[in-house]
C-alpha cells in the first residue's frame, strides 16, 4: 500500500505500562519494577473508505491500539500519522499542534458499553451536541439543535428523543445515540471498540447494518475491534489478528477466513461453532494466553503452537508479505513447514 492510499498509519507503535508496586514497597521488599508491554511494535495502515477488523483473545492489546490512535494513551515509541499529519512520535512537535488538532477532529470513537459511555445526568440532545460545542463554542444554539435532530434521525431515532435520558432507551438505542454523538463533528474515521458486544444478536445486526449504511452515505473509514469473528466477517474488508500485543496476520477478509495462514488464526477459526463441521475432527484450543508480564521468548505463540521448533522458541517472527495475499508473522509459514490453511 502506498502512503497516499492510507488515511491512518501506525509505524513501530508500542505501549508499555508501569504496573510496579509503589516505590516504598519496592524499596522495603526489594522488588524490581514491573513493566507490561500491551502493544509491541505494531505496523498498521488503514485505507480511506475501508473497514479494518481487529480480532484476538481478551488481553491481546486491541483496545489499547484503539486508545493510542485517538490519543487517550501516548505511545511509548513509534509514530501515528493521520491524513499526513503526525499525531504521535518524534516528528510530532508543538509547532504542529494546530494541524494535529484539526486532524484529531477527523476521528471519533464508539465505545463498548453504550450505557457507561453516556452521561446519565444529561439529556440525549446535550450528549450528542457536546462535541460540537467543544470544537466550536460560537455555534448558534438553533443550528446545534437542528443538527442534533438530523443526527438522531440518521441513526433511526426521532428528534423528540433528544429530551430523554439514556436510561429511557434500550441497549441498541443507546448505541445509536453513541453513533450519533460520534458523527456530530462530521469525522472521516471512526474507531469502534467492541460496539456490539453488549447487545443481543438481533440488535447487533441492526447496529451493524446501520454502520454500513452510514459508511456508504458519509464515506467513513472504520477500525472495527471485536472478538466476534462472525461480526468481523460481516463488516470488515480486511482483518488483522493480534496476539499478545503483536499483529500476527493481516489479510483481506475472504482470504483470511478461507485460507488462514498463521496457526493462531486457524485456532480461532476452528473454535467458531459451525454445524457443517459436525462429525469432523477439529483441533481443540490448546493452552492459555501467556502472562503478558512474563511473555515467552521468541514467538509468543510457540507454547501453544503444534508447529513450533527451536527457531520459534528463540527468534521473534516479523510480519512478512505472502504470495497468496496478506501478511503473516510466522517462521513456519515463511519456511513452508506449515501446509496452506483451508478453513472448513
Amino acid at each position: 500500500m502506498s502512503a497516499g492510499d492510507a488515511l491512518l498509519e501506525l509505524s513501530g507503535v508500542s505501549r508499555t505500562f508501569d504496573v510496579s508496586p509503589p516505590w516504598l514497597n519496592r524499596v522495603l521488599e526489594r522488588k524490581p519494577r514491573v513493566l507490561l508491554r500491551a502493544v509491541d511494535n505494531v505496523d498498521l495502515a488503514i485505507r480511506r473508505g475501508e473497514t479494518l477488523g481487529l480480532v484476538g483473545e481478551s488481553g491481546c492489546g486491541k483496545s489499547t491500539v484503539a486508545r493510542l490512535i485517538v490519543g487517550l494513551y501516548p505511545p511509548t515509541k513509534g509514530a501515528i500519522r493521520y491524513d499526513g499529519v503526525e499525531l504521535a512520535g518524534d516528528g510530532a512537535g508543538a509547532a504542529d499542534s494546530v494541524a494535529q488538532r484539526r486532524a484529531r477532529r477527523g476521528m471519533q470513537m464508539i465505545f463498548q458499553d453504550p450505557y457507561a459511555s453516556l452521561n446519565p445526568r444529561w439529556r440525549v440532545a446535550d450528549i450528542v451536541a457536546e462535541p460540537m460545542r467543544v470544537q466550536d463554542s460560537k455555534l448558534p444554539a438553533a443550528e446545534i439543535e437542528a443538527h442534533v435532530g438530523k443526527l438522531l434521525g440518521q441513526v433511526g431515532l426521532a428528534a423528540v428523543d433528544g429530551i430523554k435520558y439514556p436510561h429511557q432507551f434500550s441497549g441498541g438505542q443507546r448505541q445509536r445515540i453513541s453513533i450519533a454523538r460520534a458523527l456530530a463533528t462530521q469525522p472521516s474515521f471512526l474507531v469502534c471498540d467492541e460496539p456490539t458486544s453488549a447487545l443481543d444478536v438481533s440488535v447487533q445486526a441492526q447496529v451493524l447494518n446501520l454502520m454500513r449504511e452510514l459508511q456508504r452515505e458519509f464515506s467513513l473509514t472504520y477500525l472495527f475491534i471485536s472478538h466476534n469473528l462472525a461480526v468481523v466477517h460481516h463488516i470488515a474488508d480486511r482483518v488483522g489478528v493480534m496476539y499478545l500485543g503483536r499483529i500476527v496476520e493481516l489479510a483481506p477478509t475472504r482470504r483470511l477466513f478461507t485460507m488462514p495462514q498463521h496457526p493462531y488464526t486457524r485456532m480461532l477459526l476452528e473454535a467458531v461453532p459451525d454445524l457443517s463441521m459436525t462429525g469432523k475432527t477439529r483441533t481443540a484450543v490448546a493452552g492459555e494466553v501467556p502472562n503478558p508480564l512474563d511473555p515467552p521468548t521468541g514467538c509468543a505463540f510457540h507454547p501453544r503452537c503444534p508447529f513450533a521448533d527451536a527457531r520459534c522458541r528463540k527468534e521473534a517472527p516479523v510480519l512478512l508479505p505472502l504470495a497468496s495475499g496478506g501478511e503473516a508473522a510466522c517462521h513456519g509459514v515463511e519456511e513452508g513447514r506449515i501446509p496452506s490453511g483451508v478453513a472448513g
